[in-house]
């Protein structure tokens, strides 16, 4: 079977045609962080980069912890695509919408508080204290754009349109690439500058995603179902799936601040350079997120169509290029990583403090690939719980760990993530097997 799968061209130019779009508006993303680092970097100061880099950070946290806004909408869509369900996709596209509408105004009013509190725990200098908070607070003016973007992203993808992400991001991305040149550089408006380029920028996105939704419901004839959205059945297998996202969301995006408080707490020049070395993470994931994506929709869309043959070619297909891909960014690192760091500051501390930590941004993409694919097979089978539960065993194996090895400092910390990242892999990975003993793939989730 594995051989066979393998040699099914078909499958690969189906992998490739939702992927490479996806591997390109993804690779965008990360391409913001990078510039925004960039040109931050080369002001004067530590303290102006690590704002940037803990703003950054907390409303990732908060953004990220909702990513369930667009995985279980393309788990529904790319199984409503399957059956040839118009209505089904308009049903989640309007569902998806709505959410994103209500967290945003939601979570906004939490934000504020909760970034105090984290940048309390943080005990952060009074420089940096201050230009985090006015970083952070502008950043949030983009919140409800962000998240339905989300939504958008996660239908058009799921009803197997991977060029209309690749537009909507890439105009995102490069707009905030721009404006963040613009209005650091050009205007002096520094760290705040960064911020609203970010938020013009998710705006813009947004009326774009729009467009293209519209125009993808075209090739799939349909009514939306207004009547049935009325009734609490018609939401309850999307928020039960929501549900498990978020908490599974919430566990990883509570791994990476633990990283930043962490790292706050031995400088601002560390917390710098774990940012540095983060971005190079970001671009990994964001690029084997491309193949992931691929898996969301093809088998999502082959479990729609109780098609176990193709669910089969598309998970070892993808998988073996995501290996491949992540031994081609761990030889990047491992070769070209002084020069990654050396193009987002020149400030010195910061430069040779990220350079002492590089070895561990090299061994990432190969302990995280596996759970970045397997993900991807969750999500198209809408089979959050078991998602949920293998990011909750994990972090709970892993927080001990990240205590014993504290005494170690930012080795520590990052021998502590490898580990994390490795058991995510494993967890997921024992709970795809049983899944598979069981034949339960084509069942209905909880069956």
């Amino acid at each position: 079977m594995f051989c066979d799968a393998w040699r099914h061209a078909p499958t690969h130019r189906r992998v490739w045609a939702l992927a490479a779009p996806m591997i390109l508006s993804n690779l965008s993303v990360p391409l913001v962080a990078l510039v925004d680092t960039a040109v931050v970097g080369h002001l004067p100061h530590a303290h102006q980069l690590g704002a940037v880099a803990v703003g950054s950070s907390l409303y990732i946290l908060i953004v990220g912890v909702l990513g369930f806004l667009r995985m279980g909408t393309t788990g529904f869509a790319a199984q409503a695509c399957g059956r040839g369900d118009g209505g089904a996709l308009r049903q989640v596209l309007v569902q998806g919408l709505l959410l994103a509408a209500l967290l945003a105004l939601l979570l906004g009013a939490l934000a504020i508080p909760f970034s105090g509190l984290a940048l309390g725990l943080m005990n952060p200098s009074a420089e940096l204290d201050g230009l985090t908070r006015d970083f952070l607070h502008t950043r949030l003016l983009g919140l409800p754009a962000a998240l339905a973007n989300y939504a958008l992203i996660g239908w058009l993808l799921g009803a197997q349109n991977a060029r209309a992400p690749l537009v909507m991001l890439l105009v995102t991305n490069l707009l905030n690439i721009v404006l963040s040149l613009w209005f650091v550089l050009g205007l002096h408006w520094e760290v705040v500058g960064a911020a609203r380029a970010a938020v013009l920028a998710e705006w813009g996105g947004l009326l774009v995603g729009l467009t293209l939704a519209r125009r993808a419901l075209r090739r799939h004839p349909g009514n939306t179902r207004w009547a049935a959205m009325a009734q609490w059945q018609s939401w309850r297998a999307l928020l039960a799936v929501n549900r498990d996202i978020f908490l599974r969301s919430l566990a990883l995006q509570a791994v990476f601040l633990l990283i930043t408080i962490q790292g706050a707490r031995l400088g601002d020049a560390t917390v710098a350079a774990n940012a540095l070395l983060l971005n190079g993470l970001l671009i990994t994931a964001y690029a084997l997120d491309g193949l992931a994506h691929a898996v969301e929709a093809l088998c999502g869309h082959a479990i729609g169509a109780r098609d176990r043959l193709a669910l089969k070619r598309s998970l070892i297909v993808a998988g073996i290029w995501s290996l491949l891909a992540s031994l081609v960014f761990a030889l990047a690192f491992a070769l070209g990583g002084h020069l990654f760091i050396n193009l987002q500051t020149d400030i010195a501390a910061v430069r040779e403090t990220a350079g002492h930590y590089l070895p561990y941004l090299a061994l990432l993409p190969l302990f995280a690939v596996w759970s970045y694919l397997l993900d991807g097979l969750f999500i198209g089978a809408t089979r959050a719980r078991e998602m949920r539960n293998a990011m909750l065993v994990a972090l709970a194996i892993g927080l001990p760990i990240a205590l014993a090895l504290q005494g170690f400092g930012n080795h520590g910390l990052w021998i502590a993530f490898l580990a994390f990242m490795a058991l995510r892999g494993l967890t997921l990975g024992a709970l795809a097997w049983q899944l598979a003993r069981r034949d339960q793939w084509l069942a209905a989730p909880g069956s």
